[in-house]
């Protein structure tokens, strides 16, 4: 078991930065595939991004590539969402999710560890 708390949420302006943190605890993130979703208010929650087990491989959704990037520091076993040039369509709850399985997956159903959330606004 693993348990993930985020942290790093907050209000920020159009085009400004942000960077999310998911602590991990129980177990270390080298021995699952790991991802950040999103959902906004009256939309179901959305992939935004994952790293591979062996840290190697990354996958963003294309309404954030080229300014989301996902990494791991495997010695706070944290991994992060560095947000740049961000936008109002941004605006969500943030959710780190966790899988055991080998594998880069897009779809909530199969990821078996969540967060609680990070709430994430952007003002126009």
């Amino acid at each position: 078991q693993v348990q993930l708390v985020e942290s790093g949420g907050g209000l920020v302006q159009a085009g400004g930065s942000l960077r999310l943190s998911c602590a991990a605890s129980g177990r270390t993130f080298s021995a699952y595939t790991t991802a950040w979703f999103r959902q906004a208010p009256g939309k179901e929650r959305e992939f935004v991004a994952a790293l591979s087990r062996n840290g190697f491989s990354t996958y963003y959704a294309d309404s954030v590539k080229g300014r989301f990037t996902i990494s791991i520091d495997n010695t706070r076993n944290t991994v992060y969402l560095q947000m740049n040039s961000l936008k109002p369509e941004d605006t969500a709850v943030y959710y780190c999710a966790a899988r055991a399985a080998i594998g880069i997956m897009t779809q909530t159903a199969l990821y078996n560890y969540w967060g609680q959330g990070t709430q994430v606004t952007v003002s126009s």
